[in-house]
């Protein structure tokens, strides 16, 4: 066969630049190898020539390398070290190896250093925090071009309606403006992956909403469990009145003993919860979830609360709305409703 030697000598070729290095695919280990392709996600980040290019997960350092020509300084975080001196050799002896860094270690346990620019191949099991790792780093970067699982990609940059738009899609676009770039197939990788690729360039919003993210994730949690029903009947439940009772009943001891006080060492309440490692915010798949409260089982107090929450949810419009469907601003809103009548999701 014609093609036969040619495949001989490009695998070898490929195995001589990469040192023979084995891949674990149970790492996310999926190395770039389509030089074009390299090129092209290069120019996508508009990269200029005074900036620092942070990159996580340069693998053997095929985009490095083109980082590098275009970069002031690239700064690499890789978790193995096979990868590590794989890429510090194919610096050594040359002029970009001065402008280098070459961070081993994890990146989601790394305190990462100022840069302009991400540009990452990521493994697809750290997406999402990493995502919010990146969105969290001050002081705020320009942009960042990622490689994510296509599906992940189509979640974050879903819009009201798309059958992908999730909790995701609103938190993320609370923080950034993501736009998909371009589709990747998996025979573009070595060795290639189950399924296809999407690049994503990600811009951090400056300046950010004025809300507690905290609260705001506690809302979106609430209203993202049952996305497709509607929010008078998510709001009905047994289980989310009780907690969201709770929180009414706390916020107004801790307001009053402020005022008795007359400090403001209380700031902002969404300090006394971590909803992104906090479970109390998810309601269980349990008997209660879907449960309504029907009023004549209801004392009197529980009653009334429940009435405050629904007519909430009527002045504002959204009774009959479903979470699905809301856009961003219609998520800021019924946050500033709850807040203002007192009742918070943290």
């Amino acid at each position: 066969m014609a093609g036969g030697k040619e495949r001989k000598t490009r695998a070898s070729a490929a195995q001589r630049h990469q040192g023979g290095i084995q891949f674990q695919k149970s790492k996310g280990q999926h190395i770039l190898k389509n030089p074009m392709l390299v090129q092209t996600i290069v120019q996508k980040a508009g990269i200029k020539s005074t900036d620092i290019v942070l990159e996580i997960g340069p693998g053997t350092g095929n985009l490095t390398m083109k980082l590098l020509e275009v970069a002031k300084k690239v700064i690499a975080v890789e978790l193995d070290p096979r990868m590590v001196l794989e890429l510090q050799r194919r610096v050594q002896g040359t002029s970009s190896a001065i402008r280098l860094q070459v961070i081993q270690g994890d990146v989601l346990k790394s305190e990462l250093p100022y840069f302009d620019v991400c540009v990452a191949n990521i493994p697809y099991q750290i997406s999402s925090p990493l995502t919010f790792k990146l969105l969290s780093h001050r002081p705020i970067f320009r942009c960042a071009i990622i490689m994510f699982q296509r599906e992940f990609a189509m979640r974050l940059v879903a819009k009201p309606g798309d059958n992908l738009y999730c909790r995701l899609s609103v938190n993320t676009q609370l923080l950034a403006r993501v736009s998909h770039l371009l589709k990747v197939g998996k025979n573009n990788f070595r060795p290639p992956p189950k399924v296809d690729s999407s690049v994503v360039r990600i811009e951090p919003r400056n300046p950010l909403p004025p809300i507690s993210f905290k609260e705001w994730d506690g809302m979106v949690r609430l209203c993202f469990n049952r996305k497709n029903k509607t929010l008078g009947a998510i709001f009905r439940q047994k289980a989310i009145l009780s907690l969201l009772e709770k929180n009414y009943k706390t916020f107004q001891a801790l307001q009053e003993a402020q005022q008795k006080s007359n400090e403001s060492s209380f700031g902002d309440v969404s300090i006394l919860g971590d909803t992104s490692n906090d479970v109390s915010m998810d309601i269980d798949a349990g008997e209660d979830q879907d449960m309504d409260v029907d009023d004549a089982d209801m004392q009197e107090g529980a009653s009334q609360f429940k009435d405050k929450v629904l007519n909430i949810l009527k002045e504002g419009g959204f009774e009959d709305k479903r979470s699905s469907k809301l856009a961003q601003d219609d998520f800021l809103y019924l946050l500033s409703l709850f807040n203002k009548a007192g009742i918070h999701f943290n």
